[in-house]
């Protein structure tokens, strides 16, 4: 290819899928235990949930322009232009490195070409955008081609997800500390979505957790895009019974052909908490 998507690891891939999809990828890392991690295994993101569950904390950071720099360059040194994307600016610093990256590189390759694109998405909502660039980068599109239709379907990139526990978004202030409190004791469950500014918003509630799931699958039904969905995507925070039965109720209601599970990653999991469970797909809007 004459060029390279290079995106990052909030998008929530297995690590498998990054080499799969010849993706260039830049970790976000966690500190968890006294260590700093940049990759985790299916065991390891098990482990994290279980620690988070018994009171161990995690904290992450965003990627700072060096690295950035460090994965598009050697695609620049070997010919290759970049197509960088990012997760959502609306949660983290993450974008503006790139950007920083990218015109600092411009300078020293004026030859290459290097486009990014906020995503304005978030874990496998954005792993899902990434996967169609992949497809639609196969069926032969120019970079700036890519480039363009990213940003013209990016907000049909639908995220609608519940946590089981408000204590993990209070801790990250999306959530009051009342609010928290008596949805824990009355058994409320929050329906969210990411906006059209990636921002996190709390749009709903449920009573229990079998209504918030089902809450999911309807918002689907509401917003979906007629025919476009064969396949969606589900992540779940340790909970993959719960991921299991949405992933039913959307490939009976719907006619969903495929649907991808995967666990939230590290970075995301680490503020959402065990139990976080969100559906992806293309909507009408978000």
């Amino acid at each position: 290819m004459s060029y390279k998507i290079i995106t990052d690891t909030c998008c929530d891939f297995p690590a498998h899928m990054y080499e799969e999809l010849n993706l260039g990828v830049v970790p976000l890392s966690v500190l968890y235990k006294g260590q700093y991690y940049t990759s985790y295994s299916e065991q390891w993101l098990k482990d994290m949930f279980d620690g988070l569950r018994s009171g161990e904390k995690a904290t992450t950071s965003a990627v700072n322009p060096e690295g950035w720099a460090a994965v598009i360059e050697p695609a620049l040194a070997a010919g290759q232009d970049a197509l960088v994307l990012t997760f959502s600016s609306g949660l983290s610093g993450t974008c503006q490195s790139a950007v920083i990256a990218a015109g600092e590189l411009a300078e020293k390759y004026p030859d290459r070409k290097i486009r990014v694109v906020d995503t304005l998405c978030a874990s496998l909502g954005q792993g899902l955008l990434v996967w169609y660039a992949c497809k639609k980068r196969d069926e032969g599109l120019s970079l700036d081609q890519l480039a363009d239709w990213v940003e013209e379907n990016k907000l049909h990139l639908c995220h609608w997800f519940t946590v089981d526990d408000l204590m993990y978004l209070k801790r990250g202030g999306r959530v009051s500390a009342a609010t928290a409190l008596v949805g824990t004791m009355l058994q409320i469950k929050p329906v969210l979505h990411v906006d059209n500014e990636g921002h996190l918003i709390n749009v709903g509630k449920a009573r229990g957790r079998k209504a918030s799931i089902e809450a999911l699958a309807k918002k689907m039904g509401e917003t979906a895009l007629p025919g476009a969905n064969d396949t969606v995507f589900i992540c779940h925070g340790d909970c993959q019974a719960d991921a299991d039965y949405l992933a039913s109720l959307v490939k009976e209601k719907y006619g969903v052909k495929e649907v991808f599970t995967y666990y939230v990653g590290a970075v995301i999991g680490s503020h959402s908490g065990p139990g976080t469970l969100a559906l992806f797909y293309l909507g009408e809007h978000r």
